[in-house]
């Protein structure tokens, strides 16, 4: 930069000067940078608009696949059995009483005031005949912490029961993590080599010690009282697909017989319908806000554009999805469906209205409803699709626009600082001139001044 003598000689404000003429120059590049922001302001706009027609796609795609509105919901006639139905359940009824409980094995001790005087091997064996050795000290404390240790499904605990003579008596009380006959388990003092022999003794078989829980499996019966009478078990008291699709769980035995029946679901197939509309209502809103003219804030004031207004393409976009959410279907109004184009041009949805019509024909109220959803996503996709979709075209422009812009930005502020370089120089090279200039004016009146006069 070039030194700057800031009206040294002519006395003028240069550097002011230099500032308002740069502003001058500069007019371009300020037009460019809020042409650069504008745009950004644009594609921001457009990437909203684009997650939101993402999500719409994505769930009209859900809606309109294959048994995506067979929804059904079990019901049991006692509050001791709970049903439930999964997406791959059918109408049907079933009658059942619980004869019993799952339940895990829960085996203590006899009482002792210690386990063994020096160390000492315990064998656990599970119901499949498998077993692990556990090592310990002797003392209780250890053979608990060994067998808790060993994590194979059960857990050990030290009860306290009571004294005799003084001397604190205790019992080991050994319990399945989960129920079930196959969760059974017997605890043998001594190696698994010894258990096989048969030589080691069974801990629950000693005087004083009991089994106080047996592991048992839960058990309903079908057809009671008839030739087809049949027993389920199950280790838990769920009773898993025993209709497609649907589970059981029992809290308590029962004496009468107890129904479940899957029916419809009428208010979950409401609820994908309603939460349909909800997402085209959520598109067209952003839409509508980004394209209206906001009038000025005061008298005189110029109105302000929505980022969308007087834009072609989106406008293009909302109307295709509009037209697939609204277009007839099979010959048949989507207003039948309680799916409603409003004047406004977005869509409204009836509830009431739409769970008349599926009340009255399901099978063809939830064939429109695929057929709209898959309609919608098709439009959506051709607009979202994140390779080849209009929308990310129109972004992916856009971006490239924003890029050439702040690249002809950069360029400008080079221009510009030399553009003040050369202002700065030549201003500097005027004072310097007009300090010269004045310096041999200055010269000359004092040479003039000491010429003698015609009087002399």
């Amino acid at each position: 930069m070039a030194f700057s003598i800031d009206g040294i000689a002519s006395g003028l404000d240069t550097t002011n000067m230099i500032n308002q003429l740069m502003q001058l120059e500069a007019r371009p590049q300020t037009l460019l940078r809020a042409k650069a922001t504008s745009t950004q302001g644009f594609i921001t706009a457009l990437q909203q608009l684009n997650t939101r027609l993402s999500s719409l796609t994505e769930l009209a795609t859900k809606t309109a696949k294959p048994q995506a509105l067979d929804l059904y919901k079990a019901a049991s006639t006692s509050d001791t059995v709970t049903a439930t139905a999964t997406s791959s359940a059918g109408a049907g009824t079933l009658d059942f009483t619980v004869k019993q409980l799952a339940s895990s094995q829960s085996s203590v001790t006899a009482t002792m005031t210690a386990f063994s005087a020096a160390a000492s091997t315990l064998t656990l064996r599970a119901a499949d005949g498998t077993t692990t050795e556990v090592t310990t000290t002797g003392t209780l404390d250890d053979v608990v912490a060994q067998v808790n240790k060993a994590d194979v499904g059960i857990t050990a605990t030290k009860v306290s029961a009571g004294t005799v003579d003084g001397v604190a008596q205790y019992r080991l009380q050994f319990t399945a993590k989960e129920p079930g006959t196959e969760h059974g388990f017997s605890v043998f003092r001594g190696t698994a080599a010894d258990v096989t022999a048969g030589t080691a003794p069974d801990l629950f078989a000693e005087a004083g010690a009991a089994t106080v829980r047996a592991a048992r499996n839960a058990e309903v019966v079908l057809w009671g009282g008839t030739a087809a009478e049949q027993t389920i078990t199950s280790s838990s008291n769920t009773f898993a697909d025993i209709l497609p699709g649907v589970s059981v769980t029992v809290s308590k035995t029962t004496t009468e017989p107890v129904s479940v029946t899957v029916a419809r679901d009428a208010d979950a197939t409401s609820a994908k319908a309603k939460e349909l509309v909800d997402a085209l209502r959520s598109v067209f809103s952003f839409v509508d806000t980004n394209t209206k003219v906001t009038p000025g804030a005061t008298a005189g004031a110029a109105p302000t554009s929505g980022r969308f207004t007087g834009d072609s393409a989106v406008r293009g976009i909302a109307q295709s999805v509009l037209t697939a959410a609204t277009a007839p279907i099979n010959g048949r109004s989507t207003s039948e469906l309680g799916i409603t184009l409003t004047r406004s041009g977005t869509v409204e949805f009836d509830a009431e209205k739409f769970a008349k019509a599926l009340a009255a024909d399901p099978d063809q109220v939830e064939d429109a409803l695929t057929q709209l959803a898959a309609r919608v996503a098709d439009a959506g996709k051709a607009a979202s699709d994140k390779y080849d979709g209009e929308l990310t075209r129109r972004i992916q422009s856009q971006e490239s626009t924003v890029r050439t812009l702040n690249d002809r930005v950069s360029d400008w502020d080079l221009r510009l600082e030399k553009r003040r370089t050369t202002l700065e120089r030549t201003y500097s090279a005027l004072e310097v001139q007009l300090s010269q200039l004045q310096s041999q004016g200055d010269w000359l009146s004092s040479q003039l001044a000491g010429l003698p006069t015609n009087g002399s």
